[in-house]
């Protein structure tokens, strides 16, 4: 047996191991990482490690979610609803279903206003068989068409011509004899002219004044006596001129003028550009624009409330052919480049032209301005009479349509020797027509609304 000595000396040396002493030359390793998952010592029992003292031996266990079970929570709120809690649901509904009434109300609404309409034919003009005389007349004139236009219009094949299907108004140089020497142009003496006023008829050179006859010579052609319509559409397929101060126009006058003269009647303007290029200020070829004219006097025309442009994509309208537009009618006009979804100008007849106008009381003389049209009683008048088609190429003019000082532009339009400022810088633009300075038209198309002219 062992003494109470030997006793405590053996279980000191149990209880308490003896560290060996480590050399200071001795790299000590660093122990590895305790993973922050693993189930500390302490809180595994004795038994479980195989060790008599009850100290853990290092074992690695996961993770255990603790989360509660479903169901096991208690949610008094679905024993008892709140009687407020439905109108959550029901208020987004009826929302929902009044903001479906009123788009369907609105869309109802904008279909009363749309007039499907109905034509019948009134020409289709694929110059096939030539330029026909029973629908076409061409204009002969020299008085520049009340916008000092220098062009004088002729009726032969030089300015007016039908060539590989297709119609071709071209502007040529006057004869230069005609403008350097005391020459008279007399349209009444060979029974030419289509005016039936004599300054549009007769012009002359005076060398003494410096006034000329027209520097250039080009066509003006119409359906007055051919075709006509009183609503409708219109559409021309063409290719608009390329050269400086070239002014081309597709556009419409009323055949019988029942509101008296221009513009009391009215003017529908289809298509206008300009042959100069892009860099001119207002627009070269690469620009149209369509206009309607009205108005108690040539001094108080409204042309430019409804004036609009619309520029070509990416190119200009000689480069190619183009269909130009209008349809019209009782309610409403529009014009239109290619397709009736790339509208120009919008004319809604929803109040009388006079009220639109907002014209003066008096002119510049004092004399009161008459409304012409209100007593019809309709909201398109003047556009409510028949209408006939009208293809030309302008050069030059004193009306402002080419404004002075822009892009060159070798004349003034107040100037009296204006037309001979433009013949003496003929070598700077005359070069600029080339070969395209023409307005090629393949077709025309005319359609009358039916209800009316017994369509």
């Amino acid at each position: 047996m062992l003494s109470t000595q030997q006793r405590t000396t053996t279980s000191t040396a149990t209880t308490t191991p003896v560290r060996p002493s480590t050399p200071e030359s001795e790299v000590v390793t660093p122990a590895p990482r305790i993973n922050p998952f693993a189930t500390p010592y302490g809180s595994i029992p004795g038994s479980k490690t195989g060790s008599s003292t009850g100290l853990a031996v290092p074992q690695e266990r996961y993770f255990r979610s603790r989360r509660v079970k479903k169901g096991t929570v208690e949610r008094p709120w679905l024993n008892k609803k709140d009687p407020k809690e439905k109108w959550v649901t029901i208020i987004p509904i009826l929302g929902i279903l009044i903001g479906l009434g009123i788009s369907a109300f609105l869309i109802w609404d904008g279909l009363q206003t749309v007039v499907v309409h109905e034509y019948c034919p009134v020409l289709d003009e694929d110059f096939s068989s030539g330029l026909d005389s029973s629908i076409w007349t061409k204009e002969v004139e020299v008085g520049g068409f009340g916008n000092g236009q220098f062009e004088m219009t002729t009726d032969t094949d030089e300015n007016a011509f039908i060539k590989d299907g297709a119609l071709h108004i071209k502007p040529t140089l006057q004869n230069s004899d005609w403008i350097e020497h005391n020459k008279v142009i007399n349209l009444l003496e060979d029974g030419t002219c289509t005016s039936s006023l004599a300054q549009n008829c007769i012009t002359g050179t005076n060398t003494t004044n410096g006034t000329i006859v027209n520097p250039v010579k080009s066509a003006r052609l119409n359906t007055k006596t051919g075709a006509s319509i009183k609503y409708g559409r219109v559409e021309v397929t063409a290719r608009m001129p390329d050269g400086d101060w070239l002014w081309p126009a597709i556009w419409m006058l009323p055949v019988d003028a029942k509101y008296g003269q221009w513009p009391k009647s009215g003017e529908i303007d289809i298509a206008e550009s300009r042959g100069n290029d892009y860099s001119h200020p207002q627009g070269g070829n690469n620009i149209v624009s369509s206009t309607i004219h009205w108005g108690p006097d040539s001094a108080n025309d409204a042309w430019w409330r409804n004036n609009v442009k619309r520029q070509a994509l990416h190119t200009t309208y000689a480069k190619g052919f183009h269909t130009f537009g209008l349809e019209w009618s009782e309610k409403y006009m529009f014009t239109y480049v290619d397709t009736r979804l790339l509208q120009v100008m919008y004319v809604n007849f929803d109040r009388p032209f006079w009220e639109k106008g907002q014209f003066p009381l008096s002119d510049s003389n004092g004399t009161r301005l008459v409304d012409p049209w209100s007593q019809t009683g309709r909201h398109a008048t003047p556009f409510d009479q028949d209408f006939y088609l009208i293809l030309n190429v302008a050069v030059g003019g004193t009306n402002g349509w080419f404004k002075d000082g822009k892009s060159g532009k070798p004349w003034v339009d107040g100037s009296p020797s204006a037309k001979r400022d433009f013949w003496n810088a003929r070598d700077e633009w005359f070069p600029t027509w080339g070969g395209n300075a023409e307005m090629i038209v393949k077709s025309v198309k005319m359609w009358q609304q039916k209800g009316y002219n017994g369509c």
